[in-house]
């Protein structure tokens, strides 16, 4: 009983705490996964509370939260929408991915971290946070703009590459063999394409497995069953030496019609709720007093981010034929990081690669997840400004 009532009294306090963390990141208006971070910091490792009773449930509920942030991505999209976003802005993706990713593989080597950390800190580096991306679009009323399809197109890029890079990375982390790698890479990819193909050929069946689209909508029913496969999918992959979070955005993927728009709206809450959880998890495994030896280098990392996703945008869109106005909004909509960054530097630092990666991912991530808003925010007036000294001077 004493045990359940630490839990009760601990798990309550982190919640509400966040909940006000939450409204205090609405009123400024910023997204609150740096404040959620911040709160993991406070009752973590060093901070200034520490957690016993409840962190083993809280680590519990961070891994649902992986599968949950995961599941609902993958809802927002049908194999369709990826294939032709694939086609179409393919070389966009590659020059994200590449540009991106080699300031965290050139850090991580100028650090003496080795190649597994290099492969790692790339990740962090490169994957754009789709959910605060998507937040921010939505706050700042920029979805029916024209250079919101080619953000889109690069998100969903950059989801594909995750489903390829992070088996890769499990296979690393396990410290694998090359043929045991490459069976977890193949079984990754096999699975990505009967995925996509049982999406695009049978998605009704798949679909009709969760929910009959001619019965009564039953919230309850759809609940249980988009979480329980979603689950079982991850519970299996993870089994396979494959990512849960990978199983996860699959099963959104096979998802479609109004069974996965039903399915979005009955997760939100719950996503939400695990999603801050997995956030102050991982706080909690980084040591606070090693934030500060950190900023340095996550500065530097963050300075470089936000030019190669400026400049990633910026092409996309002007391969896609928008102004010079749409290209900068594009390039400054991308520069977030977030969920996924920390997915995997969590990966990593769970399996002891390099301890000092731990803070320099979550410095990292703060500084992109509070300049990335701010940057889509005032992109407009920058740009105007700049352009009007620039026609005064000329």
């Amino acid at each position: 009983m004493h045990s359940t009532t630490n839990i009760f009294l601990e798990l309550g306090g982190v919640l509400f705490s966040l909940g006000i963390l939450g409204h205090l990141a609405l009123r400024v208006g910023i997204s609150p996964i740096p404040l959620y971070l911040l709160g993991g910091l406070a009752v973590g490792k060093g901070g200034l509370i520490s957690l016993g009773a409840s962190e083993e449930f809280i680590q519990v509920g961070a891994e649902i939260g992986v599968v949950l942030l995961l599941l609902t991505l993958g809802l927002e999209y049908t194999a369709t929408e990826l294939l032709s976003g694939l086609r179409s802005n393919a070389r966009a993706g590659v020059l994200d991915l590449v540009l991106n990713s080699a300031p965290g593989i050139i850090a991580a080597f100028v650090l003496g971290w080795g190649p597994v950390a290099a492969v790692v800190l790339g990740g962090v580096t490169a994957i754009s946070s789709s959910g605060i991306i998507a937040k921010v679009l939505g706050d700042l009323g920029r979805l029916g703009n024209r250079e919101t399809p080619v953000v889109l197109s690069v998100l969903v890029l950059e989801d594909l590459a995750m489903a390829v890079y992070l088996p890769v990375l499990t296979a690393l982390l396990a410290h694998q063999t090359v043929a045991r790698g490459s069976l977890t890479v193949a079984i990754a990819l096999g699975l990505l394409a009967v995925v996509l193909w049982l999406a695009l050929k049978h998605s009704p069946k798949v679909t009709r497995l969760v929910f009959n689209p001619k019965a009564d909508r039953n919230d309850e029913i759809l609940l249980l069953r988009v979480l329980g496969l979603a689950l079982l999918v991850a519970g299996l992959a993870q089994r396979m030496q494959v990512s849960t979070a990978v199983g996860a955005f699959l099963v959104g993927i096979a998802l479609s019609g109004p069974v996965a728009e039903g399915a979005a709206e009955v997760l939100s809450p719950l996503r939400d709720l695990f999603a801050a959880v997995f956030f102050v998890f991982f706080g909690m495994q980084t040591e606070p007093a090693e934030i500060p030896s950190a900023l340095l280098a996550g500065s530097l990392l963050a300075l470089a981010g936000v030019v190669t996703k400026v400049i990633t945008g910026w092409w996309a869109a002007r391969s896609a034929g928008i102004g010079t106005m749409g290209r900068f909004r594009a390039g400054a909509a991308l520069v977030a990081r977030g969920e996924f960054s920390i997915v995997i530097a969590g990966l990593a630092v769970a399996a002891g690669i390099e301890p000092r990666l731990g803070p320099l991912a979550a410095c990292y991530v703060l500084l992109m997840a509070i300049i990335g808003p701010l940057a889509a925010r005032f992109v407009e007036p920058v740009t105007r400004a700049c352009r009007r000294r620039l026609a005064a001077r000329t």
